[in-house]
């Protein structure tokens, strides 16, 4: 059994490797080659946390394995991330665990290649401006995956605590970037794509805050009740998503399916797009991808830092 620590992951896994294992997988997904396993997540009842796992099988990979793990809220108080989990890999031929993963960077990487990967494939031509929802400890991962694949020219951005808007503005800097701090309704008219990553339960971007051609990556906490979007928003868009059962169960569409003002015919897999199965944004003049988070990007990018861990000989071997 291999294992590679938490704190060697930055060492080892890049945005590129990241968004390289999620594109693939979704396109595995959409061929049918791999699926997801049926999720857990519950309220444990302490410290207001969300704990679960979520899992899955890629056979054109050969890649077995489960993410266990959460949402810690009260986490600052311990100095720690509010999101804590780790991979576990097992070999699909014995069922023998072949590996043990830090998933907490993993986590914020894999979910930033996600909304990268929408943004290549959804993104109005020549978006120039970046639009961000939420400052949290996520947020600059968005930020540094977006503008690396993308092709922005300035970043404007909105928080509910106005204070932690540094963030932003900080990642913007280092990457070299104007940031402007605006209200919900000019964020929605002037950027091309809105990347929105919050642990909201209530609406945030409202339908008559966004206008004109536009890509919107909802990749907040997925949990039943979670919302960051308008259903009315939702209902004005052509939606994508990375698993269409679970966007509509604990994702950003469940309050729209909810309202019956969409229909699960109605939400594509990205995958679909990735494969050349669906044209993806068409003549759609807002297209809105709901990140939910499956366990079949987790396994791979997990197995990326494995095989990368292995060949820099820093992968530990234990016996069990």
């Amino acid at each position: 059994m291999w294992v590679v620590p938490e704190k060697d992951i930055a060492g080892l896994m890049t945005p590129e490797a990241a968004f390289d294992a999620v594109e693939a997988v979704f396109a595995a997904m959409a061929r049918g080659d791999a699926y997801n396993f049926p999720v857990v997540r519950e309220a444990i009842g302490h410290e207001d946390a969300l704990y679960g796992f979520k899992g899955g099988f890629d056979a054109s990979g050969l890649t077995l394995g489960l993410k266990a793990g959460g949402y810690w809220p009260n986490n600052q108080k311990h100095d720690l991330i509010n999101h804590q989990s780790t991979i576990f890999l097992f070999d699909p031929d014995t069922g023998r665990v072949s590996a043990a993963v830090g998933g907490n960077l993993l986590t914020a990487l894999r979910t930033a290649a996600a909304s990268a990967v929408s943004s290549k494939y959804l993104a109005p031509k020549e978006a120039r401006v970046l639009g961000m929802v939420g400052a949290g400890h996520q947020s600059a991962f968005q930020m540094r995956a977006a503008i690396r694949f993308g092709n922005f020219e300035k970043v404007i951005g909105w928080n509910p605590h106005p204070e932690m808007l540094s963030r932003l503005a900080d990642t913007a800097a280092e990457l070299g970037l104007p940031f402007e701090a605006v209200e919900l309704d000019r964020l929605g008219a002037e950027a091309d794509v809105i990347i929105s990553i919050t642990s909201s339960f209530a609406p945030i971007l409202m339908s008559d805050h966004v206008k004109g051609p536009t890509h919107i990556a909802a990749m907040g906490t997925d949990t039943k009740g979670k919302q960051e979007l308008d259903p009315a928003l939702v209902a004005r868009a052509r939606l994508f998503t990375d698993e269409v059962a679970q966007s509509l169960s604990i994702g950003e569409f469940q309050h729209a399916a909810a309202q019956k003002t969409i229909s699960a015919e109605e939400v594509t897999a990205l995958g679909k797009v990735i494969i050349g199965d669906h044209e993806g944004r068409g003549d759609a003049e807002i297209t809105i991808f709901d990140g939910t988070g499956v366990g079949l990007q987790d396994l791979a990018v997990a197995a990326a830092v494995v095989d990368l861990a292995r060949q820099q000989g820093k992968a530990i071997e234990i016996g069990i």
